[in-house]
């Protein structure tokens, strides 16, 4: 027997034995139980793609909560991105209202520019959104921050680096 076949039996045997439990858990913290069902086959396809061992989980409900409470803080993030997109939108002009495939790209991009965000330290966060939203120079975030020009220059190339990398990942 090989290991992609035993992984797979492994995840099977999970899936059967605690999905139930994933799915009550899931409609504790949902509206709607097709949101449940989705999320609790999200969660598994995470596992299968992580390829990750689970043979000797010694916490399976905790290693599967703490999967789906990712991926339901992940949909929360983008529907909030998304109300607040479509906000905007709704008060724009009418002409210039967008096409739903075009919507549909700019929140896409707005979801993952927002995890992006979130993704970096707080500190180099506010460096970076005071250097690229409000203009301000390295000098004045560092005056602001009250940290050296050479601090703020390395949590900017920091910053930097991890937007080329969100490009190839």
């Amino acid at each position: 027997m090989t290991n992609h076949r035993s992984f797979e039996q492994d995840v099977e045997h999970l899936y059967l034995q605690h999905s139930g439990w994933l799915k009550n858990w899931l409609r504790k913290r949902l509206q709607e139980n097709a949101d449940a069902d989705d999320l609790t086959q999200d969660t598994f396809v995470r596992i299968m793609r992580s390829r990750r061992p689970i043979d000797d989980l010694r916490q399976p409900l905790a290693y599967l909560a703490t999967i789906a409470n990712s991926l339901l803080i992940n949909r929360w993030r983008r529907q909030a991105v998304e109300r607040a997109y479509l906000q905007a939108l709704a008060e724009q002009p009418q002409a210039l209202q967008m096409s739903p495939e075009d919507k549909s790209l700019l929140i896409e991009t707005l979801v993952e520019i927002d995890e992006l965000l979130n993704g970096m330290p707080p500190s180099m966060r506010e460096i970076f959104l005071l250097s690229q939203l409000d203009g301000l120079t390295y000098k004045q975030i560092g005056s602001q921050l009250g940290m050296s020009v050479d601090k703020v220059q390395k949590s900017m190339s920091k910053a930097f680096a991890m937007c080329y990398a969100s490009q190839f990942e």
